[in-house]
């Protein structure tokens, strides 16, 4: 096992990021690095993207106009497997590594991902942190293929609604326009609320039942005047 990562991180990297969700979405198949491969994982973005419908101009237009520089999950798949080919990269010697967002709307780039590399290692939890910490770092690092490599997607992410509201989503099938990501938002709350001086810092993070939130808060408070 050689441990050479190549890292994306992501904050707003995509279209459909922000798009609603579709109802029902996700996977079944078995889809685990095989070796032997032979379709390039160049041939595989070109297969998963001419199954997805086009990108929907008026949702592209709103999330650049609020993110100049953000790409689509296409884009952003062309991009990055075209650099990671010229290094050797591909299905079969590659394991994917994700550090992203529990919330459903993730798994859309995520599935992406998985669909050219192959089912992922999840390092992520609420707000994208690695809260599989150092053990699963361990463990992910254990599963590279030998003399293979890393291919780790993490980073936070934000809704952004029809009318162009950021932080807020509609979903499918919800009536309730939501918060996205709602996470980061109880978190900036709680941070705000801290820095101003009207709340006192709890110990929410001992507390199991919500651990995740917990140290999601605990974690960013030392950034509370900069946030």
């Amino acid at each position: 096992m050689k441990l050479s990562p190549a890292v994306i991180t992501l904050f707003v990297a995509t279209t459909e990021a922000f798009t609603v969700a579709p109802t029902g979405h996700g996977t079944s198949k078995i889809n685990m690095i095989i070796n032997g491969e032979t379709e390039t994982a160049s041939e595989k973005v070109a297969s998963v993207f001419s199954k997805l419908p086009e990108e929907n101009a008026v949702v592209d237009k709103l999330v650049k106009t609020n993110f100049p520089g953000a790409i689509s999950n296409k884009d952003l798949a062309t991009r990055v497997v075209g650099l990671l080919d010229e290094k050797g990269f591909n299905p079969s010697n590659t394991l994917l590594c994700t550090s992203l967002c529990a919330d459903e709307l993730a798994r859309v780039l995520e599935d992406e991902f998985v669909d050219i590399y192959g089912n992922n290692f999840n390092l992520g939890g609420l707000s994208g942190f690695p809260f599989a910490g150092n053990t699963g770092f361990g463990a992910m690092a254990a599963h590279i293929p030998d003399d293979g490599f890393c291919l780790l997607i993490h980073g936070p992410h934000v809704g952004i609604t029809k009318e162009g509201q950021v932080g807020k989503v509609e979903r499918s099938g919800i009536a309730l326009v939501d918060n996205c990501c709602g996470s980061a938002i109880a978190a900036s709350n709680y941070l705000q609320g801290i820095t101003n001086g009207g709340a006192a810092i709890t110990p929410k993070i001992q507390q199991f039942s919500d651990f995740q939130q917990g140290a999601v808060q605990e974690l960013i408070l030392p950034f509370g005047k900069r946030l």
